[in-house]
């Protein structure tokens, strides 16, 4: 009889195991509640306007329409019955032989409700067009505004100094330089302040200190306003207050400082660890179960070599999937199962035009030659030619023009809305905060 494959999640593991278990003896059965994979790295080009959404998101059954092995299934997770072997669902339930567990992580807002309610966080696709929206909707509102409002909309402030914060910092400084002047001509943007606050000592605290140092002098040369060993004790819509005493009034602030596991209900709370990751031995089998697993993000798995659990990077998803994927195709030929084994390709970070910081195994190089290997290597983990392209001709146009198309606001209809929350993409009580177009 053949086995069932059950995978939560369609995010880099996920999609690359099914992907990898192409015509192999199994029924694979994919959920996640998006009918999409998201390009995540780029997601803050999307959030700053250079980036159309659907340029960096792949249909989930356009990637799968020739594989009838696999079966996609858009629908959220309620519970885990590891005992019965089953995942339930609001539309249904799925018995599985093996479980793989890939739902990766979200913010982490280390249980502040007050920051979580008035931040922005960026770590889907939908964050990224509703930051998108704010920054946008920012300036048409400080067309208007009082001397107090204005203070508030022209500070922009950025929590987290890892590669999605310096990332982001940067982008909103080129917006800042290259395309507000033209768009708002009656508006002085000398007065726009983006801040980015990091509570260690330096900016990229996973790269070398070449790197830190440079990301910090590109910042600063581009106006950032870096605060380093600055951490937010809470943030109220209007004022952010500061850990050391000080506060900074801003009507924007985005989340980057940190994120935690999606832990699926039903997982043994002995086998979730720091983070709300899940612990797996190094077939990424999860602690105390023997046909569940966990991949990606949300899988901590401590080896010799990584005695802290590996970084949480679209390279280590893959490679997991890849391994984890030899491995279901060893238990159908009764083989015994290849550990995981990982070695770091490098690490990098863009900042801006021709900014760019790359650590190798053997070297670190920053400048333009680390911006275009930056962009090469992006554009080479795009799933599909066409959005290769969509990309390419996107960053082709921005770097000859210094601005983009594409600065869109697009809200939510209350229709939107009603049908997100009739598929269980969204829940109703979260309907009262969502800001909707209620004239369509």
């Amino acid at each position: 009889m053949t086995k069932t494959i059950v995978i939560i999640g369609a995010g880099f593991a996920g999609l690359q195991l099914a992907r990898r278990l192409k015509n192999e003896g199994y029924n694979i059965i994919i959920t996640d509640q998006y009918n999409f994979h998201q390009f995540q790295p780029l997601l803050y080009q999307v959030a700053t306007a250079r980036l159309e959404p659907s340029a960096i998101s792949f249909p989930l059954r356009k990637v799968f329409q020739n594989r009838k092995d696999v079966h996609v299934r858009i629908t959220k997770v309620n519970k885990i019955d590891t005992a019965e072997q089953k995942v339930i669902t609001p539309d249904g339930i799925f018995t599985y032989d093996y479980l793989v567990i890939a739902t990766g992580c979200t913010s982490n807002f280390f249980g502040n409700k007050e920051i979580e309610k008035h931040a922005f966080p960026m770590k889907s696709t939908s964050e990224a067009i509703a930051l998108r929206n704010r920054i946008l909707l920012n300036f048409e509102d400080a067309l208007n505004a009082t001397p107090d409002e204005l203070e508030e909309i022209m500070n922009i402030v950025v929590v987290g100094g890892g590669a999605t914060g310096v990332e982001l910092a940067g982008s909103l400084a080129e917006m800042k330089k290259n395309v507000l002047p033209r768009d708002y001509h009656d508006m002085d943007f000398s007065k726009l302040t983006i801040y980015l606050l990091e509570g260690a000592g330096h900016t990229l605290q996973n790269m070398s200190e070449a790197a830190q140092t440079k990301s910090q002098q590109y910042l600063e040369k581009m106006g950032v306003k870096i605060l380093l060993n600055t951490v937010v004790e809470n943030y109220d819509g209007h004022v952010v207050t500061l850990k050391n005493g000080g506060t900074i009034k801003s009507a924007n602030l985005i989340w980057t400082a940190g994120v935690k596991g999606n832990v699926p209900e039903g997982i043994p709370e002995t086998a979730i660890v720091r983070g709300n990751r899940i612990k797996v031995d190094e077939m990424n089998r999860v602690e105390g179960l023997q046909n569940v697993f966990a991949i990606g993000d949300i899988a901590y798995m401590e080896t010799k070599e990584w005695p802290k659990g590996h970084a949480q990077l679209a390279n280590v998803a893959n490679n997991q999937a890849k391994n984890l994927a030899g491995n279901f195709v060893r238990l159908l030929k009764n083989k015994p199962l290849l550990p995981f084994k990982y070695t770091n390709p490098g690490t990098m970070a863009t900042v801006g035009k021709r900014k760019a910081v790359v650590d190798l195994p053997f070297m670190s190089f920053q400048g333009v030659l680390a911006w275009l290997t930056w962009m090469f290597l992006h554009l080479m983990l795009i799933l599909s030619v066409k959005n290769k392209l969509m990309i390419f001709i996107n960053w082709a146009i921005s770097y000859f023009t210094n601005d983009t198309t594409l600065r869109l606001i697009l809200l939510p209809t209350a229709k939107e809305v009603e049908q997100a929350e009739d598929h269980h993409i969204i829940n109703a009580k979260d309907l009262p905060a969502i800001k909707v177009n209620t004239a369509a």
